[in-house]
Formats: C-alpha cells, structure tokens, sequence
C-alpha cells in the first residue's frame, strides 16, 4: 500500500486514526495495538509473504533485546555484536546477492544462475531501526525492551518503507504520553495540510517530472544535447519532489496521531557546498551513519586524515546501500570525494570567519547544485557506461530543437486549460514556453520558498491558506491515476 492511493487516504488512514483515539479512550494499550495492527495489514498487503522475513527480524532482534536488558548478562558486547551482524548479513544477502553473483561471473568468466528472492520491502529501513533498538536497549536508553513498545516502534507505517530514521527511546517517550492518546484538532488539522502539500509534490510535480525523465532514458539516441540537460534537471526535480512529498506526507500523518517523527529533508538545494547540502538532504540517513557507523570508527578522534577516510567510507557505504550498481558506487564516491575535499580546505582555513557577499554565496549555490545534478545521473542510470554516454551527448553539442514527445510530458488537462482559455491552441510553442515557466516557478520555489513543515508552523490557520490546502489535496486527489512508487522505497 502507497500513501498516493485512493485506498489509503480514502479508508486505510480514516479508520486507524478512528480506531486509534476510540480505543486509545478505552485503554492507551489499545491505541498501541491499533497501530501494530494496521502497520502489519499496511505492510503486507501487496505481497503477504513478505511478513515472514519481517516476523522473523522482529523475533530474533527482541530476544537479544531481552537478553542486553538483563544486568547480569557476561559478554554484553558479543550479544550485541552476534545480532547487528545478523541483520547485516540478512541486508546484504536480500539486496546484494545477485549483485555478488554477476559481478563473480564477470570476473571469473563463470556462469551462476541469479537468485529469484522476494525483497522485503523496506529492508534497509527496518534493518536499521533494529539495529537503533539494540544499540540504545545496550547504552540503557531503554531501561526496558517492552514487547508492545518495540512492535509499535519497527512496524510504525508511517516510518516503515522509508523512514525517517527515528531514535527509539523518543519514538517510545511519544508513544507513552498520555496526553497524546487524546485527539488534538490543531495536529490534525496541521498533519492535514503538511499531508496536502506531499501528496500535491507526488503526484502532480515529481510523477509528472518522472514520465520526461523516463522518455529521456528511453530515447537515448535521439535526445538532442539540449534534451539531456533538461532531462538531468528534471531528474533532480523528480526526487527532490517525490522524497520530500513522502517526508511531508509521513510527517503529516504522524503528526495527525499526535506522534511527531524527525524532520528529514530540509531544502538541500539551497547548499552553497556539499557539507550544507547533506545536512538538508536524508537527515536522519545522515545522523544514523554518524551515530553508528561513522563515530564507532573514530569520527574525528584519531587526527585529521583518519577522519577524512572515515568520511570517505561512510559516503561509499551510503552510495552501496542506495542500490546494489557500480553506478551507485560512482555516485556515493563523487558525495564522499567533494565532502572530504571541501573539508580539507575549511580545516586549511581555519575556524576564522569570512564575510561573503550575496554574488559569492549564489555562485556557490549554483555549482553544488549544478555537481549535485551531475551526481544524480550516476544515480539514475542503468549503469556507468549509460550515464557518460549522456554526459558525452550533452557536452557534444548536439543540435536540434527541444523534442516535442519531452515538452509533451507536461501536457497536463491543467495546462490544456490555460492554453485554451489564453487562445493558445493554434501556437505551437505553446506547450514549451508552459513547461519553461513552471520549471521557472519551481526553481522559485526550491531555491526561496520555505519549506512545507516551516511554512504549516508558522502560518497562523486561516480561511485562505485553508482554502489553498483544500484546493492542492483535491486537486491531487483527482489527479490520481494509478499508484506511483515512491523512489527511495526502492533502496
């Protein structure tokens, strides 16, 4: 089940959030195994097998939980070790098996036949929410691993297929509130609008940026120069749209549950250097491989150039865990690379503060935006010979006007409108100068605007932007024809 589906927003969420305050009031115990409930039928509805891979990384992960919670436990650190790397193992074996197998192949000239294996969907996520509880129920975070509590807490489905990524013990502190058993029509109706402002992104911005960048991809041989520029631009719209739409829906509903989740996406894109950019960018991704990954090999405690490797490591292993291609190997070095270089050159300047003008600071923005867009197309393609093959095409020159089939992504029933009501339809280049203008106002908006979570905090609830939030779910509602899959469900 998606978020972007009639089936959810019209009768999945109605009814948990009925069931959740209604038996919340009987006992708050309740309210907790509502949420289990649903999350558990929310998961598995499109494939039920996949309870069984999360069944049983829910079982073997408690039981350690039990046995790190007891005091008199002898080798606390190997009970620790023995399940983190299970779960690891369990990641790399659903995710990257064939990806071991083909490249074996390649290299050794043999020929192994590739696994056909069911991926859990949501593995990375819930894998690294498990490892969170065993780590904070080890350091007594948790001074007890409750059963309830800890079901609550991974299969949550707001925060299921793609997080964000969320501490235990301030998931769990939330849940326990009592105060928020009570329904609150200030969340609701804030969840509503943040929820609103998600789905609008989805469905009407980044599926729509979704079909040009699929016919990109497809028509390779005939996509001018000019083409592919556009094409990675509306790439790097398409995932900005599609996954801070998903933060703001799952945001949104939590917060329609009193439940606030962390803020994961922040207008990366605003960066004047890849530092700034991933501090906005998957924050929680971010704050989890600096908590576990990136401070057990020493953060910046054993000198300078063990930190910049450690930097490094952390941005491959990042790049790998997006996907299992070379291509997200390139992708995750070329973070790593500028990350450690950009650091490098602010330890050489030191800690001494350096006024900059507006002129400095937006050439700044423009090229991490413009290295971020190079980035993303690594992260794209199929693989890395696709990806400088389309650098080589867009580099080259190659003449010809925009193609019409890649303006014609934009022929939206919206847009019909406009051009019929402005006595457009004769002109033929009405259709582009309309695409030019939104991607315009959406430069606008990415660059200047605020963010949907700041904007819904401080805009005081009124009839105008009400109508404004009525206006975009409708409208995305309406617009909805089939379930798009969100991007990082994939990863």
């Amino acid at each position: 089940m998606q978020f972007n589906s009639f089936l959810f927003i019209l009768c999945f969420l109605p009814l948990v959030l009925l069931g959740y305050f209604t038996l919340g009031r009987v006992h708050p115990v309740w309210s907790k195994f509502v949420l289990i409930g649903a999350s558990l039928f929310f998961y598995a509805y499109a494939e039920p097998r996949t309870l069984l891979p999360l069944g049983l990384s829910l079982l073997v992960n408690y039981i350690f939980s039990k046995l790190l919670e007891s005091e008199k436990l002898r080798w606390r650190r190997f009970f620790l070790a023995v399940p983190v790397c299970i779960n690891a193992a369990l990641l790399l074996y659903f995710k990257y098996l064939n990806f071991a197998i083909t490249n074996y192949n390649a290299l050794f000239h043999t020929d192994h036949a590739l696994k056909t294996l069911l991926l859990p969907v949501g593995i990375s996520f819930f894998t690294f929410q498990q490892i969170a509880y065993l780590v904070s129920v080890y350091r007594k975070e948790l001074l007890k691993a409750d059963l309830i509590d800890y079901l609550t807490y991974i299969t949550y489905f707001p925060k299921l297929l793609m997080g964000p990524l969320m501490e235990p013990v301030d998931f769990v502190e939330q849940l326990n509130d009592l105060d928020r058993k009570k329904i609150n029509w200030d969340n609701l109706a804030c969840g509503v609008k943040i929820f609103s402002f998600g789905l609008f992104k989805k469905v009407m911005l980044a599926d729509t940026f979704a079909a040009a960048v699929a016919w990109g991809y497809s028509n390779l041989g005939v996509a001018t120069a000019m083409d592919w520029l556009l094409v990675m631009l509306f790439y790097t719209f398409e995932i900005y749209f599609d996954f801070s739409g998903y933060c703001d829906m799952a945001m949104g509903i939590s917060g329609s549950f009193g439940l606030e989740l962390p803020l994961n996406f922040d207008s990366p894109y605003r960066a004047a250097n890849i530092l700034e950019f991933w501090k906005g960018w998957h924050i929680t991704l971010t704050r989890f491989f600096t908590k576990y990954l990136y401070i057990p090999l020493g953060g910046n405690r054993k000198g300078r150039w063990r930190t910049y490797w450690n930097c490094l490591l952390v941005f491959v292993i990042s790049g790998l865990w997006h996907g299992e291609g070379i291509n997200f190997l390139i992708w995750g070095l070329m973070h790593g690379g500028l990350y450690v270089l950009t650091r490098w050159l602010l330890d050489m300047r030191g800690t001494k503060e350096r006024r900059e003008g507006k002129l400095c600071h937006g050439v700044k923005v423009f090229l991490t935006f413009l290295y971020v867009n190079a980035a993303w197309v690594f992260f794209r393609a199929a693989d890395p010979g696709e990806a400088i093959s389309l650098f080589r095409i867009m580099l080259s020159g190659k003449g010809g006007r925009l193609n019409w089939n890649l303006a014609g992504c934009f022929n939206l029933d919206e847009f019909w409108y406009v051009i019929k009501v402005l006595h457009l339809d004769s002109w033929q280049y009405a259709h582009y100068i309309l695409m030019l203008l939104l991607l315009a106002l959406l430069l606008l908006l990415i660059f200047f605007a605020p963010s949907a979570v700041n904007y819904t905090k401080k805009v005081k609830p009124g009839i105008g932007n009400g109508i404004v939030m009525a206006v975009l779910f409708v409208w995305s509602v309406l617009s909805l024809s089939g379930v798009s899959t969100f991007l990082y469900v994939n990863f």
